[in-house]
């Protein structure tokens, strides 16, 4: 099992990008007052069939061609339904796919959310042709990236470039901060 959950968002995230999307939209809620915290990650991708979802989630299926087990979506499904939440995957050919986790906040086996700065960032600088909306909200205050205006102002100049890349980095850490007052769950 992943350590921390922004690891099962990127392990998905990077699902996404390789079914074609060229838009994943990840949200990330936590709401104290309902223990519940929340990760939707939705993609514009190729989609899935009702079987290909029901083998997505089965441990022993992978569609990858180097490895014979797919662990990814099931460890993901386990930590959240482990937590007493829940997981589910909707998805359809030839229009996307949303998975949904629920974790119970206070329960003693929620894994740590963990780095969603490096997790996004990550995501964003090395996948150029694809663009990501990140919401962020915590007990109803939030922030949201997205690529796409960054696109508007920076015109040709690639996410990587080492200026852009760090300001990428500071705007999803100081924004986080700023909205979960650095809260560590």
């Amino acid at each position: 099992m992943m350590p921390e959950i922004s690891l099962n968002i990127l392990d998905v995230a990077e699902n996404s990008t390789r079914a074609k999307a060229s838009l994943v939209e990840i949200t990330v809620d936590t709401d104290v007052a309902a223990d519940t915290l929340t990760v939707v990650i939705k993609d514009d991708g190729c989609g899935m069939t009702e079987e290909q979802v029901a083998q997505v989630i089965d441990p022993f299926y992978t569609s990858r061609t180097t490895r014979k087990v797919g662990l990814g979506v099931p460890f993901f499904k386990y930590a959240a339904e482990s937590t007493g939440g829940s997981f589910f995957i909707r998805s359809q050919v030839g229009v996307g796919t949303v998975v949904t986790a629920v974790f119970v906040l206070s329960h003693i086996d929620r894994m740590p959310l963990g780095d969603m700065t490096s997790t996004i960032h990550s995501l964003i600088v090395y996948h150029p042709d694809t663009d990501f909306i990140y919401c962020y909200r915590y007990n109803g205050a939030s922030f949201t990236l997205d690529t796409r205006e960054f696109r508007e102002i920076l015109g040709d100049v690639p996410f990587d470039t080492p200026e852009v890349s760090e300001y990428i980095r500071e705007y999803l850490s100081e924004n986080q901060s700023e909205t979960d007052g650095g809260a560590v769950y």
